[in-house]
């Protein structure tokens, strides 16, 4: 389940959602500046979707934009700067992205995009995970510089549209490996 503007009140958030959307997705936007949050409720434990996305040097475990990812600086930790290829079709071929943070008790991540053949400049995004009822929920937000060529409207449109497939996709991956884990040890 994917929502995008979680200040709209949902049956499924808690007050944890509202609590962490608060605590890490409010930024201040200067007026060049756009930015989003989008939340996916998954059906897997909370450490599976944390051990996928974590994986700063494999982001195409669930990303399916992403064709290939190598480190450039840092040893996939905080500061560490990886080189990502895209697969042919979208308007880049390539992005560099910094790991600016890394929680594993807090379960936050937050990666700077600071380079590239690309539009999104100055973007960064914040993705957090928390627990609420059977479910894990994923909440990224992002902010990006609008393009002086461009408008608010479609550069959201455009992050939200990578952000909300890439989380449909996590979504996908890791409710399989937990089904997958599920029915293994039940057989």
């Amino acid at each position: 389940m994917l929502y995008k503007n979680p200040n709209h009140n949902l049956n499924e958030q808690t007050l944890k959602t509202q609590e962490m959307i608060r605590k890490y997705h409010t930024p201040n936007l200067t007026p060049n500046q756009c930015g989003s949050s989008l939340i996916q409720a998954i059906d897997a434990p909370l450490p599976l979707v944390w051990s996928v996305i974590r994986q700063f040097d494999n982001p195409q475990v669930y990303k399916s934009f992403v064709k290939s990812c190598s480190i450039l600086d840092g040893s996939g930790g905080i500061g560490s700067v990886r080189e990502v290829k895209l697969v042919s079709g979208l308007p880049a071929k390539s992005s560099t992205e910094r790991l600016d943070n890394l929680d594993d008790d807090s379960y936050t991540m937050t990666v700077s995009i600071i380079g590239g053949d690309h539009r999104l400049v100055n973007y960064k995004s914040t993705t957090t995970l928390h627990e609420t009822e059977d479910k894990t929920v994923v909440i990224e937000s992002y902010v990006v510089d609008i393009p002086s060529d461009s408008c608010q409207e479609d550069t959201c449109l455009f992050a939200d549209t990578i952000i909300g497939l890439n989380l449909r996709s996590l979504a996908n991956v890791t409710e399989k490996i937990a089904s997958v884990s599920v029915n293994s040890c039940c057989n």
